[in-house]
């Protein structure tokens, strides 16, 4: 069975903290899942007014899926380059989406240099993200069926092959069912349903929510 990998994305798994010091300087990072831009700045704001006395909030974020993707980073005050796109970059590079990364600086009264703030402002989010684990997500599609009782055991066995879910079931003469399964594979499964049925299952299907694998 082929399967198109369009379907699959990668998040954090869970908001987290971590923090490094560097020549007096602290740099702490914090990551945070998003759905979308306004999360963003409601997150930021929060950060900002939490730790008011920080000398720089550096963040990075990546919002969306696929096509749809947005981003943005800031060096908030920094030498251009050395903070936002660092952090942008260890995101990019675990390919992360609906994530937002913020590493406060609070300064420790020596310079550390153009080269010495990508390292701290890098190693900070590599810290975070670590911390916080990653997560493979899929995009599903819900699929309704309605069969005929003889076929449900056969069609029962064809379900794990396509990793997909039963998630309702109402059985009468028929038996009526919905299913979740992976939006590249809902077509196969489509199709093996309507073949083994031949041709007698009603089926209706529709996108769904991103989930979790």
């Amino acid at each position: 069975m082929t399967i198109d990998m369009d379907d699959r994305y990668f998040t954090i798994r869970a908001p987290s903290q971590a923090e490094t010091k560097v020549k007096g300087s602290r740099f702490l990072a914090k990551s945070k899942l998003v759905d979308s831009v306004e999360e963003v700045q409601a997150a930021l704001e929060r950060i900002r007014k939490r730790e008011y006395a920080a000398t720089h909030h550096c963040y990075a974020y990546r919002v969306g899926l696929f096509d749809r993707m947005t981003f943005k980073y800031s060096d908030d005050g920094e030498p251009s380059g050395t903070a936002g796109r660092p952090i942008y970059d260890v995101i990019s590079g675990h390919n992360l989406t609906n994530v937002l990364i913020v590493v406060t600086r609070y300064f420790g009264g020596t310079k550390l240099g153009t080269g010495g703030l990508v390292r701290a402002y890098s190693e900070a989010a590599k810290l975070v993200i670590e911390k916080s684990g990653t997560k493979e997500n899929f995009i599903t599609e819900s699929i309704k069926v309605e069969i005929e009782f003889p076929f449900y055991d056969q069609l029962s066995k064809i379900l794990p092959k396509y990793s997909a879910k039963q998630t309702k079931a109402d059985y009468s003469d028929r038996v009526a069912l919905e299913l979740e399964v992976r939006q590249s594979r809902a077509d196969a499964l489509i199709a093996e349903i309507s073949q083994l049925s031949g041709g007698r299952a009603r089926i209706e299907r529709k996108k769904g929510d991103p989930g979790p694998s």
